[in-house]
């Protein structure tokens, strides 16, 4: 049976518009060259904040001063849950050494970067969770300067509970700027900050358009485009709860698309009368990102069994996957293609969005085809080194002048040349190339 699209997408999520590139390579371009000035100055502009942008520690620990204790205990549980799990991934980096031939070793070494600077959205919702994280992953790395960055609002500067999240879970520095002029700040090392090596977290198209344009020159988690989730569901799913969860990710933004899968005609349909009435509750802002994003992005799929449900999965490679359907081990062991996966009615995105302890900064627009979330290991290098005995190198160097003299490389066949006549001067060898 051909899949059956009930509701079929309007609209295609784009990320990269001519204008917004040029506008960003522009802007990145004059802040490089002017540096301090001329990021105070578009910060004028755009975040309309005359305030200190490099926070002090008296404007930290008034911020945190603001933030209620209940509020205070829920962030810190999060930050342990998301450093505990943080903890457990650098665990699985070890450093390792093997003998490759008699008398040649090579190994590899985890190594973190220097310096990590992690955006922190602070537009239309203050991303708490955001600052816990980036931050919390890069410390646990071992990162030696952890920036956060975020937007200032007019009247109070960085929100004050982004301050205490990036503040406990290890900033180092906080910078209250946003768009392109803070994730240039970071990189170009402004207002004494160190250059950062890495740039990491969510942010609106202009952030991402940034991160896209200095990857390269720097890393970045990922080239992000507007969050997307999808759900498959069978029929022993609870319409109601699948609804909810359709509409908590479309919240996010106007041009989030969300998805639902079934084999089961009868819950796509219910699922479809209720997520109005569900958008219909929310607050007003909520509301109408909610509902323009199920009008325009969203999809209902109806397919013939759970096989084509985990193919049509995969082929969209979703940011989010929840499974609400039978036989949950099947899913985990079948589903190839997601950012993060959550089994079972007992769990749901938001709590990986804000508190489980996975990541909530993942792939999304299908590029969770060839690449994972962000995690402790974005923030380290892989590296390798090798020794040998002058003994162990004499295979190597033979196969290394024989390869590179076929190459047409004879600098490198050279270089493998002068260690045989030094170490074995009372040898002779067949060095010649072949084919």
């Amino acid at each position: 049976m051909a899949r059956d699209y009930l509701k079929k997408a309007m609209l295609t999520a784009q990320t990269d518009a001519p204008e917004v590139h040029d506008t960003v390579k522009t802007i990145l371009a004059e802040i490089e060259a002017g540096g301090d000035a001329k990021a105070l100055e578009y910060a004028a502009k755009f975040d309309r904040f005359d305030g200190n942008v490099l926070m002090t520690q008296d404007e930290i620990d008034a911020a945190i001063a603001l933030v209620p204790e209940k509020l205070k205990a829920d962030i810190r549980f999060a930050h342990n849950n998301v450093r505990h799990f943080a903890e457990a991934q650098k665990a699985t980096m070890t450093d390792v050494q093997t003998e490759i031939v008699p008398g040649v070793i090579a190994g590899q070494k985890a190594i973190p970067v220097d310096a990590a600077g992690c955006y922190v959205p602070g537009g239309r919702y203050s991303h708490i969770a955001s600052a816990i994280m980036t931050v919390t992953t890069a410390k646990v790395a071992g990162c030696r300067h952890i920036i956060a960055c975020s937007p200032p609002k007019l009247d109070e500067g960085v929100a004050p509970a982004v301050v205490y999240a990036a503040h406990i879970c290890g900033a180092d520095s906080i910078l209250a700027m946003g768009g392109v002029q803070g994730v240039a700040a970071m990189r170009y090392g402004l207002f004494g900050l160190p250059r950062a090596n890495i740039l990491v977290g969510p942010g609106n198209q202009f952030v991402a358009e940034a991160k896209r344009i200095l990857y390269g020159e720097v890393g970045i988690d990922m080239i992000a485009g507007p969050t997307d989730s999808l759900v498959l569901a069978d029929s022993s799913a609870d319409p109601l709860v699948v609804a909810t969860d359709l509409v908590s990710q479309a919240e996010h933004g106007y041009n989030s698309p969300v998805w639902l899968v079934t084999d089961d005609r009868a819950l796509a349909q219910r699922v479809m009368a209720l997520v109005p009435e569900l958008i219909a509750d929310l607050p007003d802002l909520n509301r109408e990102n909610a509902a323009a994003a199920w009008r325009d992005y969203a999809e209902v799929i109806v397919c013939s069994d759970r096989e084509e449900m985990a193919a049509c999965s995969d082929e969209y490679a979703p940011e989010h996957l929840t499974v609400q359907a039978e036989d949950l081990e099947w899913w985990l062991d079948r589903l190839t293609c997601y950012g993060s996966l959550f089994l079972g009615e007992e769990t749901t995105v938001s709590y990986g969005d804000k508190a489980t302890g996975t990541n909530h900064v993942l792939p999304t627009s299908g590029a969770a085809s060839y690449t994972g979330g962000l995690s402790v290991h974005k923030y380290m290098k892989i590296v390798t080194w090798q020794r040998a005995t002058r003994e162990g190198s004499k295979p190597i160097a033979l196969a290394t002048a024989r390869i590179s003299r076929v190459e047409g490389m004879e600098g490198h066949a050279r270089a493998a040349d002068v260690r045989l006549a030094k170490y074995f001067p009372d040898e002779e060898f067949d060095l010649r190339a072949e084919g």
